[in-house]
């Protein structure tokens, strides 16, 4: 039975549920809820959520009037860490919005503090956002739910892009290079219904370990 460590919101349980009920074989793990034993998980999983804290980012000079107020060290704290001790087995990884964000910085980039244009009340849920795909592309969709107010800016070292926003070119997908499988976006496929086969590639990552 593979072990799926993650950190969800409350709020955000209902989305990831028919998802997890797919997989009942899959024993999710939610760091917010107690703790995980990191050395006996089979990968992870990285949701939405607040602004990453200051003092994790790898930047100077942070406004901190462009962090939200309701950020949460405790999970930054966990998620660097479980990033870096999954990476270093070789676990699977998927990102989630915040989770392109933390797995970015975790690995030495930084971010777009405040956009505009991204964070709409019709983005949260409707897959109304165009995005222009590199070739090589594992996953694509013309349109997707992106509703975030921060963005990757520098990218890490090893990540490749997959995918960027066709308004902006604010960066939407990436993966890692010379990983078995750690891949994020910047959407919310957990709110959509077209995105089946994002969630069926990650958790078929979990059962072939």
């Amino acid at each position: 039975m593979p072990n799926l460590a993650t950190w969800i919101r409350p709020k955000d349980e209902k989305w990831f549920q028919p998802f997890f009920a797919k997989h009942p074989d899959v024993h999710v793990f939610d760091a917010r809820k107690g703790d995980v034993a990191l050395d006996q998980m089979d990968g992870l999983l990285l949701t939405g959520g607040s602004d990453i804290s200051p003092e994790f980012l790898r930047q100077e000079n942070v406004d901190p009037s462009l962090i939200h107020n309701d950020v949460d060290p405790l999970r930054d704290r966990w998620e660097f860490d479980a990033i870096t001790r999954s990476l270093a087995r070789g676990l699977p990884i998927f990102g989630i919005c915040r989770g392109i964000q933390v797995l970015n910085v975790a690995l030495g980039g930084t971010l777009k503090l405040d956009i505009l244009g991204h964070n709409l009340p019709e983005q949260k849920e409707s897959d109304i956002q165009p995005l222009r795909y590199d070739r090589n592309a594992t996953h694509r969709y013309e349109k997707v739910n992106s509703a975030h107010h921060q963005a990757v800016n520098r990218l890490a070292e090893d990540f490749e892009v997959e995918a960027w926003s066709a308004t902006d070119d604010i960066i939407e997908q990436v993966r890692l290079r010379n990983c078995p499988f750690a891949f994020a976006v910047q959407y919310h496929p957990e709110r959509g219904k077209i995105y089946d086969a994002l969630f069926e590639d990650f958790f078929a990552r979990l059962q072939t370990r």
